[in-house]
């Protein structure tokens, strides 16, 4: 815009009708700096590092949590809004992770057809660390079913119920009221019971029972346990344990009229690898927080010389973070699956962040002001939202708080003693690297 271009747009304020003409507008400059400095009638530039070469890409986190029990969560969906949209599925665990986020607030809402959840959603702020702990569900059944007829039936170790199972139909609204008496059993009733060897995956592990009777036990120093209070009927005994695997993985026990004894099992250690990688150069790299997520959750620090482990892994699917204040990372993060071996090389580039302001100036007015008011908008013409606390007396202003890869449309007012403000003045871009 020339100069005498500006002379015109001032002449104008008096006639608008939405401005008081006793407030005259200031022409408001804005340069950059650039190989050349390009005049604009006044001074002003966008300061901050300009280059050729491209930046790194804004750096992103991740959040990750689990749904229990895995009967629920696995096979889960798990939606992110708010700052930005986003969709996950909860592996076989129930765990989930969505990587890619951006600092901002994010609501997490899971679902699963059947399924109800506690609670039905959750709110989590990213601000420059990826949110690995405290977000977890809880996932009940018989919720969100389809119109039909359905049998309930209730079963636990030791017990009868009355009635033994009831019928429900959904005909266009929920069913309540399917209760059951619970009665302990009179008369004999029998046990099923085993060891799991060697104790060093034995002991300490966790023994199912499902089928004819529900229920859970924890075996004991020795890797023995026992399921009591039986009554006739078949059961299926399953054995877990974090870092076993058991052959055989499930046993089937018949009770009728005696103990069942010799239900056993072995457990076997199961293989485990490693993730590594070397954040470059070290003045990024070291001390860097590295986020493990995935099939396992996990944090480390870089070394010194920038390099990080992850070891004890399991075979599965992993997302690699890295994140260091002041920092961007290439890649942002980085995908890893681990079958039969350690994955090594898994390496970053830190990049130092790079910040910017912008530096405006203006013209005077020429009525007698009081001050003056700095508008923004990232819309050019429009949609302006004052960015100065107070009245400006000075005629220049530093914005901040601008974001890379954004551009900005600056205008300024004038205002009188009386409070009265002027037009809009001439708008000028700028545009953040």
């Amino acid at each position: 815009m020339s100069f005498e271009q500006n002379r015109d747009a001032e002449g104008a304020v008096g006639s608008s009708p939405a401005r008081s003409s006793r407030a005259r507008r200031a022409i408001l400059c804005l340069g950059m700096l650039l190989p050349v400095l390009l005049a604009w009638g006044c001074s002003g530039i966008v300061s901050g590092q300009n280059t050729a070469a491209s930046q790194p890409p804004p750096q992103t986190f991740s959040i990750s949590g689990t749904i229990v029990p895995v009967t629920g969560g696995s096979g889960a969906t798990v939606t992110i809004s708010g700052a930005a949209n986003a969709t996950a599925t909860a592996d076989s665990s129930g765990n989930f992770t969505v990587p890619g986020l951006a600092n901002g607030t994010y609501t997490i809402t899971p679902s699963h057809a059947g399924y109800s959840f506690s609670p039905s959603s959750m709110n989590v702020t990213i601000s420059n660390a990826s949110v690995t702990t405290g977000i977890s569900f809880t996932a009940n059944s018989f919720s969100g079913l389809a119109n039909g007829t359905y049998t309930v039936t209730p079963s636990h170790a030791g017990y009868t119920f009355n009635p033994t199972s009831m019928t429900a139909t959904v005909n266009g609204a929920s069913v309540a009221a399917i209760n059951f008496t619970a009665t302990p059993q009179i008369g004999q009733t029998y046990s099923i019971t085993g060891t799991i060897s060697p104790i060093t995956g034995g002991s300490g592990s966790t023994v199912t029972l499902s089928g004819a009777g529900v229920a859970t036990t924890t075996t004991d120093s020795a890797g023995n346990y026992a399921f009591a209070g039986l009554s006739n009927g078949t059961y299926a005994v399953t054995p877990s344990h974090t870092g076993y695997t058991f052959s055989p993985s499930v046993q089937t026990a018949l009770v009728n009229g005696a103990n069942v004894t010799g239900v056993n099992f072995t457990a076997q250690a199961s293989p485990t690898f490693s993730i590594s990688g070397t954040i470059s150069p070290v003045t990024g790299g070291s001390g860097s927080t590295v986020t493990l997520s995935g099939a396992a959750a996990a944090t480390t620090v870089a070394d010194s010389s920038g390099n990080y482990t992850f070891a004890g892994l399991g075979s599965g699917s992993y997302t690699v973070t890295p994140a260091n204040t002041g920092y961007t990372f290439s890649p942002p993060n980085q995908s890893v699956t681990i079958s039969t071996a350690s994955v090594g090389s898994i390496n970053f580039t830190a990049a130092p962040q790079v910040t910017h302001s912008v530096a405006l100036t203006w013209n005077a007015s020429t009525s007698t002001v009081s001050g003056y008011n700095v508008y923004r908008s990232i819309v050019s013409g429009s949609s302006y939202v004052r960015i100065n606390s107070s009245l400006d007396a000075v005629l220049s202003f530093t914005d901040t708080t601008v974001q890379n890869g954004i551009t900005y449309y600056y205008v300024t007012t004038a205002v009188d003693a009386s409070g009265n403000e002027s037009a809009f003045s001439n708008e000028v871009p700028a545009a953040i690297p």
